[in-house]
């Protein structure tokens, strides 16, 4: 999934609340072909610190819907805060 740099989303939490994010980036594990999706609140996007939340997903092509699955797993935590190291070294280099 090739989503813009400065795609947005918005999420419901628990309480049906919903909420506007920037998506930071998103990236597919081939070995578990499971997809992943790290996001940030608007109101943070260009904050020094930010609250960033992490969602594994799946696309509907055909509705072009997007499900969102909590991460449960700490091989999952530890594979998106490695790939958010990542993108973070990145962006400081870009800087």
């Amino acid at each position: 999934m090739a989503l813009d740099e400065k795609e947005r989303i918005i999420i419901p939490d628990e309480a049906g609340e919903e909420h506007l994010f920037e998506v930071l980036f998103t990236f597919d594990v081939d070995q578990t072909e499971k997809s992943y999706m790290v996001v940030v609140p608007v109101e943070q996007a260009q904050a020094e610190e930010q609250e960033v939340f992490a969602f594994r997903f799946e696309e509907d092509e055909k509705d072009n819907d997007l499900t969102l699955y909590q991460i449960e797993t700490d091989e999952e935590w530890d594979m998106i805060e490695e790939m958010l190291n990542t993108f973070t070294e990145e962006d400081e280099e870009e800087s």
